[in-house]
């Protein structure tokens, strides 16, 4: 049977790969530190748990709306009200299973064969494949680790082609933590709307930032950035509803209706039992919100300050999200155990079979001299973890 060319070229992602290889030795009875989840390790919140069950008691089992449940729709809409200042009208939203979900609906209804799409990197890996999936060209610019991995007004506008259709923005990112301040989105926004630029803004990790960094989103700063752009978001990073599946979009209207239309003939709505424990999470208490903030942040200094320690490694502090992006350049070059250690790759290859540490190498986001460490999980494990990392890069030779 003969794939077609968009099947061929589909990259399975990286980091469900070495999350998945993680396990497959933890259920082998391999003890794996394993610092390649993309997701937070509190539980649900018992209120949105609890809606949930109160949703199947009540019947809500059946068809939604495509675009998702009127109450949900406008519960996102005054959110965006309250927390971004930005104003919509539930037809303007579509709820979709997960924020990748929402994302792939913005990029098929936005772009085509010949399209260019700007990808700042080290990128988020399933952004790469997505926009390959609609015919057009990533045009992927490198951002460096002096610069806190920030795309700078110099570098967007060197990348603007007539071919130009879309540019992706990730604040908080994945997978540095990067969070671009209110001048800086600014400077690039002033670069988009003057070459009529549309925007994704993937602000799925909003939630998760720390110290004096605030989130901002890029369409709040002008009525005309705001009609270039498509915010994401979702509630799987914010309230720990991973499996829950519940993503959004904020659109123009022809827009949102585009991608409405796409859901249609997809997936349809997205489960209504996940509907109804996702309004409970934006509407009701953030408390839990909060403290994982708070938890979060605790880790964060702690695997920074280990990995800062240790030489030949640089590592920003992230502002957001619950990732580590430390650069190893220096160290690349050597070897372990003769093993070569050339890249990233090579390191978290040595990493697992030697000390059983997952770590998801750089190569996944655009940059391997780099890799990515996920600080959600336990302190005991981050502890356990960093000594092995620590002990492998010390004995580089």
């Amino acid at each position: 049977m003969r794939l077609a060319e968009r099947a061929k070229n589909i990259s399975p992602s990286p980091t469900l790969s070495i999350d998945a290889q993680a396990k497959k030795m933890t259920a082998g009875g391999i003890k794996v530190i394993n610092f390649g989840a993309g997701e937070p390790d509190f539980d649900t919140p018992e209120n949105i748990k609890q809606a949930a069950v109160q949703a199947i008691a009540k019947g809500m089992t059946k068809y939604t709306p495509v675009a998702g449940i009127e109450p949900l729709r406008q519960a996102i809409c005054n959110k965006l009200a309250e927390d971004n200042g930005l104003q919509y009208e539930p037809s303007q939203i579509v709820v979709s299973s997960g924020a990748k979900h929402s994302l792939y609906n913005a990029f098929q209804v936005l772009c085509q064969e010949g399209d260019e799409v700007i990808l700042p990197a080290p990128y988020w890996v399933t952004y790469l494949e997505q926009i390959k999936m609609t015919g057009a060209k990533p045009v992927i610019v490198p951002t460096r680790v002096e610069d806190c991995f920030k795309l700078t007004p110099a570098q967007l506008q060197s990348a603007i082609t007539a071919n130009t259709r879309l540019f992706v923005l990730n604040s908080p990112g994945n997978p540095t933590g990067v969070v671009y301040t209110k001048a800086e989105l600014e400077a690039l926004g002033e670069i988009l709307e003057k070459n009529n630029i549309a925007i994704i803004s993937d602000e799925i990790y909003e939630k998760l930032i720390y110290d004096a960094n605030r989130h901002v989103s890029i369409a709040s700063l002008s009525p005309g950035l705001k009609d270039l752009t498509v915010v994401i978001n979702g509630v799987s990073k914010s309230y720990s509803m991973t499996g829950w599946r519940i993503g959004y979009a904020a659109a123009p209207q022809p827009v949102a209706k585009a991608m409405a239309d796409l859901q249609s003939h997809s997936t349809s709505n997205p489960t209504s039992i996940a509907q109804a424990a996702s309004l409970e999470a934006i509407t009701g208490t953030q408390e839990s919100v909060q403290k994982m903030v708070a938890e979060f942040a605790k880790r964060r200094d702690y695997m920074v300050d280990r990995l800062t320690a240790i030489h030949g490694v640089r590592c920003n502090r992230p502002g957001g999200a619950f990732y580590v992006f430390p650069d190893v350049k220096a160290l690349l070059g050597k070897s372990y155990a003769g093993e070569a250690i050339n890249n990233a790759t090579d390191l978290a290859r040595v990493l697992l079979a030697v000390e059983h540490v997952a770590i998801v190498p750089g190569v996944a986001f655009g940059d391997d001299n780099c890799f990515r460490l996920s600080y959600a999980t336990s302190m005991d494990n981050i502890r356990e973890g960093l000594d092995l990392i620590e002990k492998v890069l010390k004995a580089l030779q």
